[in-house]
């Protein structure tokens, strides 16, 4: 979409969005976000009798990657060193959590509306994805979306420079 030019304005142009690679970039962190959104979604429903005080912060959490990926969506750099930081959280989250849930398979422990295996394989999922989810925000933050190059258009009856 081109910008709207009055006359006397710069055009502000954002040439590295323009590239291919940085295009690819979005889309997979849009994707590993949404898809990370989903699998808390499902380990949290699944599991929602056994979780003690996560239920909240899994909530929040879902909130926050859908909102993270609408922002990388609109093209806002600024929001990637966050989503890697919280994968990097929810990562720590995810691999004190696997254990726990290997641990309820065990005798005289209630299970959830998930066999407590399939939500810890689930979690170990989650772990991997909140490393790819790290590598792509920080390989996408260098390919700095946010550089600016102005142009001034030519004015009626202005010359072109010599060579042009």
């Amino acid at each position: 979409m081109k910008p709207v030019v009055h006359k006397g304005e710069a055009v502000i142009e954002h040439p590295n969005r323009a590239k291919s690679a940085s295009q690819a970039m979005r889309a997979v962190v849009v994707a590993v976000l949404i898809l990370s959104s989903l699998l808390i979604a499902v380990i949290t429903i699944g599991g929602w009798s056994a979780l003690a005080g996560m239920k909240p912060i899994c909530i929040v959490w879902i909130f926050l990657d859908l909102v993270f990926a609408y922002n990388v969506a609109k093209w806002r750099r600024g929001v990637l060193p966050v989503i890697a930081t919280l994968a990097m959280m929810m990562a720590v989250f995810g691999l004190i959590a696997i254990p726990s849930w290997v641990d309820r398979e065990g005798f005289g422990y209630a299970q959830p509306a998930l066999s407590s295996g399939l939500l810890g394989s689930l979690t170990a999922i989650l772990v991997a994805l909140q490393v790819l989810v790290i590598i792509a925000s920080m390989y996408a933050f260098r390919q700095q979306w946010n550089v600016e190059v102005e142009h001034w258009p030519a004015e009626e009856g202005d010359a072109l420079p010599a060579g042009a």
